[in-house]
């Protein structure tokens, strides 16, 4: 039997993968929205749309999208400068640069971007939600500055000493972290895609009941409708002023660029039909401009919900479409539940969320592959991210990216040749490869029929950034994981590292 032409064997697995993405995605939702600074339902509504919407519509099937914790701190700085009434306009001219990008084909120039400033990205606003959502952890207020919220950590565990109230949510935060940790690192393999998110917030649920612990709670509206905030009267006035469009793009770039690096990172975990690039930021648009519209949070391409929905057995794109119909019908039918939830459970799922953004090893790996040019594009981003807001650290980052093509500058074109070959297809590459022609070399070597044997020459190959390293790696690393031979000649120095494993 099959429903819409799709067997029922793909039908079942993608069930049980919707099960499994709408467990994680819930607990995250409403965590990333508390962590930006609006009630838990705004986070909830983003999830719905990205599910249903998006999920309909997206240039990679099985990504998940969704409030994303890289988000969260842009999102509670537009809150408190510019108010809640701004976030909608905002959200909807980003929304609108993503589908203009994606009509004017330009999601490859994403993938150019620097693997070190995206890390350090990404690391930045780890150190931001552990520093802020720690707070949270005694049912206390983040405060304004990412700075501010990791000096005031020493007062806060000091005034533990004194017997301070907030002791309580402190344990059930605890209690979280502990729950979370454990069933990750000790849980049956026959529940192994029960995610370990959903069973800290479980525990720590049943534990605030049975210990009659009076703690701040989860608080939701009786019908998710009244969640949603519809333009009022001097919305569209909004649209004038230069800090919302300046938002707007910063918000547009940032989602954008971790949409397709997650996307990216999602193809490399399945052998179905690979991501359409324009596709999926047209998608994340539309999603963006319906978030503004209802007054939620932004979107993006979410790595752990992605991956867990891959992991889960998904195969087509009903699983993510099917899990926003969970969160749906759930916040419809059970909201009284949500209630139930300690503020600081959801406060210790971020902290162990941004903890692992933090990515030490993957810029261990860049260190040891390119030197410590990586490195300092990463630290100066991350630092920047911290110190100053998101944009400022990416464009810092961008910009100390840039020191890598200085002993180049004089020559930095590539040319690549496909010359023909007696068996499958050829790929030659003459002169430099950074980051500025990553998107042409993208086109040629996706181009790449599946399936044959491909020859690639680097023998003229003057020199290779790290962001086109990164990136090759991975293009033949894929090709050769899905039975399709890559033969490396004339690798140099740290380029021969491509000619390991080969079939």
């Amino acid at each position: 039997m099959s429903i819409a032409g799709l067997p029922a064997k793909v039908l079942s697995r993608d069930f049980t993968a919707s099960i499994v993405v709408f467990l994680v995605a819930m607990p995250l939702c409403m965590g990333i929205a508390i962590a930006s600074g609006v009630p838990p339902e705004r986070g909830l509504i983003t999830g719905i749309i990205g599910g249903i919407v998006v999920g309909a519509l997206a240039g990679s099937p099985l990504q998940v999208s969704g409030p994303a914790a890289g988000l969260a701190v842009i999102v509670f700085e537009i809150v408190r400068d510019q108010g809640l009434t701004a976030l909608g306009p905002i959200l909807i001219l980003a929304g609108l640069i993503q589908v203009i990008a994606g009509i004017c084909r330009l999601g490859g120039l994403f993938r150019a971007i620097s693997p070190a400033v995206v890390h350090g990205m990404l690391a930045g606003i780890g150190v931001l939600i552990v520093a802020g959502q720690f707070h949270v952890l005694f049912d206390a207020n983040p405060l304004p500055g990412g700075v501010d919220n990791l000096l005031a950590i020493p007062a806060r565990l000091i005034g533990l000493g004194n017997g301070e109230s907030p002791l309580p949510a402190f344990a059930v935060g605890l209690a979280t972290i502990g729950a979370m940790l454990a069933w990750e690192k000790f849980r049956p393999a026959a529940l192994r895609l029960v995610p370990g998110a959903l069973v800290g917030v479980l525990a720590a649920t049943f534990f605030t009941i049975l210990a009659g612990l009076v703690v701040a709670k989860v608080q939701v509206p009786e019908s998710i409708t009244a969640a949603i905030a519809l333009p009022a009267n001097g919305f569209w006035n909004l649209f004038l002023e230069p800090t919302v469009i300046a938002t707007a793009l910063a918000i547009a770039f940032i989602a954008s660029a971790e949409t397709l690096l997650s996307a990216a990172a999602v193809d490399r975990m399945h052998d179905g039909v690979r991501t359409d690039y324009n596709k999926e930021l047209r998608a994340q648009g539309v999603g963006n401009v319906l978030c503004g519209v209802a007054g939620a949070l932004p979107m993006t391409g979410v790595i752990v919900r992605s991956s867990a929905n891959v992991q889960a057995g998904a195969t087509t794109r009903l699983s993510t479409i099917l899990h926003g119909v969970w969160i749906l019908s759930f916040v419809a039918l059970l909201p009284w539940l949500l209630r139930e939830i300690p503020m600081a459970s959801l406060a210790g799922i971020l902290v162990v969320t941004g903890w692992r953004l933090v990515s030490v090893g993957h810029v261990k790996h860049l260190f040891h592959l390119y030197g410590p040019l990586p490195l300092i594009v990463w630290a100066g981003t991350l630092i920047m991210v911290v110190a100053t807001d998101l944009l400022t650290g990416v464009i810092v980052g961008m910009v100390l990216s840039l020191t890598e093509l200085i002993p180049h500058v004089r020559k930095l074109g590539l040319r690549i040749e496909e010359p023909a070959v007696p068996e499958g297809g050829a790929i030659a590459l003459h002169g430099t490869a950074t980051f500025l022609t990553l998107p042409k070399l993208i086109g040629r070597l996706d181009a790449m029929p599946s399936g044959q044997r491909v020859r690639l020459d680097l023998t003229d190959l003057r020199h290779i950034d790290h962001t086109c390293a990164e990136m090759l790696t991975d293009w033949i690393e894929r090709r050769r994981d899905h039975g399709s031979p890559v033969d490396v000649f004339g690798a140099r120095g740290k380029m021969q590292r491509f000619v390991a494993s080969p079939v």
